[in-house]
């Protein structure tokens, strides 16, 4: 049986795929990743891979004259969700995703970062996210979404509606951070974001008790989530 093959892409190298490595090498995966900084990243082909994770990066969809690169990548990943190909997207990814389905992605009113829970919606109560339920996950973002034409909302927060969509079984975006709460890079978010946290209403000495105390929960909750949700794809022969 031929392995199945899962890229990464990366935005910054300090968000990683982080905890969600585990359920995806659990499932059978053979892991490769490529930063957008790589001099071949403008011709690989987005298609190639039975599953495509695309994760976080501070930069905003709407900022294409500053990095280039996205109008690329929206391109090749429309392509992949127009095939219907296993896609995971997280923060940036999932506004990526979004904007690759034609919704709009732009600058929310207010910073969401901390350890706080999702609400998951009825219509995902069964499912994947189910292990999420009272579990307080990390946020850290400003842009947000409009759900895109065909997808189900997931999940919402109490500073966000859109936070969790799919559209049929392969495809799953998730705004906040369940594969964070273990890794070390959580400490280069706070030493290269500070005035976010500020802006957020939280100190650091608070933000870094929170990672402390809830971190190991939410790890173990997101991996139950991936999980779960990789071994509902619809994968091709």
């Amino acid at each position: 049986m031929r392995q199945k093959t899962a890229l990464i892409i990366r935005h910054v190298p300090y968000e990683g795929v982080a905890a969600f490595r585990g359920p995806i090498e659990a499932a059978g995966y053979s892991v490769d990743r490529i930063d957008v900084t790589d001099p071949g990243f403008p011709s690989i082909d987005l298609c190639a891979h039975d599953l495509l994770i695309m994760m976080g990066g501070p930069m905003g969809v709407y900022e294409q004259d500053r990095y280039p690169w996205i109008a690329c990548q929206l391109r090749r990943l429309a392509a992949r969700l127009n095939a219907e190909m296993p896609t995971l997207g997280v923060c940036f990814g999932a506004q990526m995703i979004a904007a690759a389905l034609g919704a709009r992605v732009y600058p929310g009113p207010v910073k969401e970062v901390g350890f706080h829970p999702v609400q998951i919606h009825d219509n995902a109560s069964d499912g994947p996210l189910r292990h999420l339920v009272d579990v307080p996950v990390l946020h850290w973002h400003g842009d947000t979404f409009d759900l895109p034409k065909g997808a189900e909302l997931l999940a919402s927060s109490h500073v966000y509606d859109h936070q969790a969509f799919r559209r049929g079984s392969n495809l799953l975006a998730l705004q906040f951070h369940a594969e964070m709460g273990l890794d070390e890079r959580f400490n280069a978010w706070i030493e290269e974001w500070p005035e976010s946290v500020i802006e957020a209403g939280g100190t650091e000495s608070d933000l870094r008790a929170s990672h402390e105390k809830f971190g190991p929960t939410a790890v173990a909750a997101g991996q139950a989530m991936i999980g779960e949700w990789l071994a509902g794809l619809a994968n091709p022969d």
